[in-house]
């Protein structure tokens, strides 16, 4: 398999502030690869890196197997980047500018393919082009990135905090955005605080702390670190004895305990001969994950390295090399 992004031991200090502290990354063609952490993890600082908008400090960073930060420009025309807060020009529409913004990655405004597409996208994502960005919401802004980069094919969807500003009809239609980009050999990096649309859409998921990744694999490889619930119809007694049950606890008619992910299958043939009733298997989410890496400084953030040069985006920085250079 052709590997798309790859960072080794990847390093960007802003003076004290190690904001990557030797990330390793790899993303493989075809994946929707999720991206996980809390601000200041240093998700963003390294989307900026991969776009070349940032230079690196020390260790590796490619993309497509070219340095992003000399060859940016040309990267770029295989790339679609949509950040988690845009800005658009108050003065365009908000269809201009995703005709200025085709056109910066080469497409012809009259070129049919793009204005079928472009069409096709406004109405699902139920915008309004005409009005001017000064009057477009977080949420209409965020259209106008999703639908300048889902009109033009590319090679690479870079997807940090894309969904931010949606409401949960546009959410559905952005993870059919993905799904479909994917199922034409798109490769997607998804950065996002919304554990269960990673979960929904992600062939693998790479947990981020303090600019190092921390967990990488597919959701079934990373479950094997947290428990899964099970419960059914009954009292404490019932699950007295079993072999492997955590937190055992009885209220309002049922039973629930935790018990490792891998051993699951092992406790069911038990539970059969107990002959319990409307049982219940529940896997361990995301949530649980992200909670087993990061719950235990919940009240220490402070202590994290600040994310530095990851704030707000502008539109015109989807197709920019770069205010870094």
């Amino acid at each position: 398999m052709t590997t798309v992004i790859r960072t080794s031991g990847l390093r960007k200090h802003y003076g004290r502030v190690h904001a990557l502290d030797g990330l390793d990354l790899t993303v493989e063609e075809g994946q929707i690869h999720g991206f996980l952490g809390p601000n200041g993890a240093g998700k963003s600082t390294t989307i900026r890196v991969l776009l070349g908008l940032a230079r690196k400090t020390a260790g590796e960073a490619s993309v497509f197997g070219s340095d992003p930060w000399r060859d940016a420009v040309s990267l770029h025309r295989r790339i679609a980047y949509v950040p988690g807060d845009v800005s658009v020009w108050p003065n365009l529409s908000g269809g201009e500018a995703v005709d200025l913004m085709a056109r910066l990655r080469g497409v012809a405004r009259r070129d049919s393919a793009y204005r079928s597409e472009r069409e096709r996208l406004i109405a699902a994502f139920q915008f309004d082009p005409r009005k001017k960005g000064r009057a477009y919401s977080k949420g209409n802004r965020q259209k106008v990135a999703l639908i300048a980069a889902f009109s033009v094919p590319a090679d690479l969807y870079i997807l940090d905090e894309p969904t931010s500003g949606l409401d949960p009809l546009m959410d559905v239609m952005f993870r059919r955005e993905v799904a479909r980009v994917r199922a034409e050999g798109a490769t997607v990096l998804l950065s996002s605080h919304i554990l269960s649309e990673v979960e929904q859409l992600c062939d693998r998921v790479s947990i981020i702390r303090a600019g190092r990744i921390v967990e990488s694999g597919t959701l079934p490889e990373l479950r094997h670190l947290t428990r899964t619930e099970v419960s059914f119809a009954g009292t404490a007694a019932a699950a007295a004895g079993i072999d492997g049950a955590h937190d055992v606890v009885a209220e309002d008619g049922r039973v629930r305990f935790t018990i490792d992910s891998n051993a699951v299958a092992s406790v069911l043939p038990e539970l059969g001969r107990r002959s319990v009733a409307g049982l219940r298997v529940a896997p361990p989410s995301l949530e649980e994950l992200f909670l087993r890496h990061y719950g235990d400084e919940l009240g220490g953030a402070a202590d994290e390295p600040v994310e530095a040069g990851a704030g707000s985006a502008s539109a015109s920085a989807l197709e920019s090399s770069g205010s870094d250079r």
